[in-house]
């Protein structure tokens, strides 16, 4: 398989995974929570270390070590991005599959078991047309006072939902035409969402505009800017200039 193949593949089974575990394993909330992400979390890295075994790993759900620093392939994994959601029966949820080559999210594959989706990099979809009224996809339950602002300034309808990956997928489903987000995120929140992300024709950015790199020492991405290209140049120049103190 292909890297984009084996992304893809591995994101799909986790969450095959994850569903089967939802459905029969009679666990709820925390408890089901933590049980998918180690379930999720024991099957990507088990089939990374052999069929990868050459290139670094990043997993939100597995101790960080300094050997991924020395790697220029490193596969950064998010087992279930939004547990919260999983755990609630909700859709909004997502298994994040991601290669960074050289700190740039080369391959990515977001599967969203509950709406039976997995969407890649290497399979780009056409998007849909842009909405004439912008909408902005945030949290549901801390939407970043960046994104209420801009909203208000661009007469934009906000579309909560749960996970990072969700939210990113939603402008590629048409969902949703901007998602920009400032409350802090970790390099497995987004590394798959924004390889995906670009590979449809999406600006992805910090939101200062500098470029999202990836496999640093510090996982710490505290923000970042999926749009439409139209959009990109407005959006950062609001978040720029507006007083948020």
């Amino acid at each position: 398989m292909t890297d984009a193949e084996l992304a893809a593949k591995l994101a799909e089974d986790a969450g095959a995974l994850l569903l089967e575990l939802r459905k029969n394993s009679g666990l709820d909330g925390k408890q089901l929570g933590d049980a998918g992400d180690k379930a999720a979390n024991d099957l990507l890295v088990a089939a990374l270390r052999e069929l990868r075994p050459g290139d670094g790993l990043l997993s939100e759900e597995s101790k960080d070590t300094v050997e991924r620093l020395n790697k220029e392939r490193v596969w950064i994994i998010d087992p279930v991005d939004g547990t919260r959601e999983y755990s609630e029966g909700r859709k909004d949820w997502a298994v994040h599959v991601a290669l960074a080559v050289d700190g740039k999210p080369s391959v990515g594959a977001v599967s969203l078991p509950g709406l039976g989706l997995t969407l890649r990099s290497d399979l780009p979809i056409a998007l849909p047309v842009r909405a004439s009224k912008p909408r902005l996809v945030v949290s549901r339950t801390r939407p970043a006072k960046e994104a209420v602002a801009v909203a208000k300034i661009l007469d934009a309808d906000l579309v909560p939902m749960g996970s990072a990956g969700a939210k990113a997928m939603a402008i590629i489903r048409g969902e949703a035409d901007i998602y920009l987000h400032s409350g802090g995120q970790y390099e497995w929140d987004n590394c798959a969402p924004v390889a995906v992300a670009q590979a449809h024709g999406l600006h992805c950015s910090r939101i200062d505009g500098n470029a999202l790199i990836y496999n640093q020492q510090d996982t710490y991405l505290p923000d970042l800017l999926i749009c439409h290209k139209q959009d990109a140049g407005r959006v950062l120049e609001l978040v720029s200039t507006l007083d948020f103190n």
